[in-house]
């Protein structure tokens, strides 16, 4: 026995070293020269730093389109040289992935399968999406880390904490404002409330840089920004939100935003049943805000595919719960994971791909899943 366990601990250090070599790797060769949206970012906190203006036309398709205090967030990235800060983004991104996964195995309300499966399993499904967000140096790992941090601290019943988080999300992702009618719905009001109040003092801490008016200014042009920059984007191949597949389909002077709409009324009337059909369940938290991470790339309208690595805990959970769906539901939610798992571009080939993408069968396949969640609510097991 012994023998055994100094094995596995072995084994485990060789799987740690090799996975290091392996990121160090992939930077030197693949990743250091590139990484744009981290480069946005430095750019941003050398600009709050200065007190500059942070949203500027001229900065093209890589303009800046977070929050003010996003960028008084990423101030300190900029005292560093962008070379030695994108290593060090990359190094932070890794480990996030890795926390990401693990707090997914915690949030799971019941284990149904061995965490070391679950988390293999989730890891394959999702590893295209982050695979992506290192090379692009993005920051949902670091926004589904909050999210899932989050909702295990909700289970725990530390409400507070899990409210700030939340908070903190939003800065980093604004579409993090889902979360605040689902904890206002919650019977303690404590994490909602700390959650409000901590947004708007977030909302304001630009002001120490940028005074009171320079503040305001700077979320009037980040709200100018965000919504000017969207119908250009509704055509991209890799946008899987409902506008993007609507207006793939039928062309941007077509009906598409109001089919969109439709559609995401549905969704989050569907949403609002399953929270209100949570009865006495006594864990009912990681599907629902499971569910809320599904749905936000389909409606936000930059929903880039690689967004959809946040989703990471809904997928491990239908993964988990997978025997408690109907038969043809669960083969469908299934084939949905696999489908989006293995079309990747260099194993399907260019054409495939650009098809696949094109006809927005992405997003068709996190409908599913969004209704593979309602439907074990419905069967009472999550």
């Amino acid at each position: 026995m012994p023998i055994f366990r100094a094995s596995v601990a072995r084994t485990r250090i060789l799987l740690v070293v090799l996975a290091a070599v392996s990121l160090v790797a992939l930077f030197t060769t693949r990743v250091s020269r590139k990484m744009p949206d981290f480069e946005v970012y430095w750019t941003a906190g050398a600009r709050a730093r200065a007190a500059a203006p942070l949203y500027r036309e001229e900065d093209g398709h890589y303009q800046f389109k977070y929050l003010p205090a996003f960028a008084v967030a990423a101030a300190p990235m900029a005292m560093i040289p962008l070379p030695a800060a994108k290593a060090a983004w990359f190094a932070t991104s890794a480990l996030l992935m890795i926390a990401l996964l693990w707090l997914s195995v915690r949030a799971m309300p019941e284990l149904r399968r061995p965490a070391a499966l679950l988390l293999v399993l989730t890891f394959l499904a999702m590893a295209k999406f982050y695979a992506h967000e290192l090379v692009l140096g993005q920051v949902n790992l670091l926004f589904g880390v909050l999210v899932t941090l989050a909702i295990v601290w909700l289970r725990a019943r530390r409400d507070a904490a899990a409210g700030l988080l939340l908070a903190l999300a939003v800065v980093v992702k604004p579409y993090a404002v889902i979360f605040a009618p689902w904890l206002a719905s919650r019977r303690n009001r404590t994490a909602g409330m700390t959650m409000a109040a901590a947004v708007i003092a977030l909302l304001f801490l630009p002001a120490i840089r940028y005074g009171w008016q320079g503040n305001l200014h700077l979320l009037g042009g980040w709200w100018h920004t965000v919504t000017a920059t969207t119908a250009p984007n509704l055509i991209n191949p890799d946008n899987v939100s409902l506008s993007a597949m609507f207006t793939k389909w039928l062309g941007p002077d077509s009906p598409a935003r109001a089919l969109a709409a439709v559609v995401a009324l549905l969704l989050l009337a569907l949403t609002v049943v399953v929270v209100a059909g949570r009865g006495a369940l006594s864990d009912p938290d990681t599907l629902e805000a499971s569910m809320l991470l599904l749905l936000i790339p389909l409606l936000s309208p930059q929903g880039w595919d690689y967004v959809f690595l946040i989703a990471t805990p809904a997928v491990m959970l239908l993964i988990n719960e997978s025997a408690a769906l109907p038969s043809g539901l669960r083969s469908a939610t299934l084939a949905a994971i696999a489908i989006v798992a293995l079309t990747v571009y260099d194993l399907v080939g260019r054409d495939v791909y650009t098809a696949f993408m094109q006809l927005s069968i992405v997003t068709i396949c996190m409908v599913v899943e969004v209704a593979a969640l309602a439907a074990l609510r419905f069967r009472r097991a999550a």
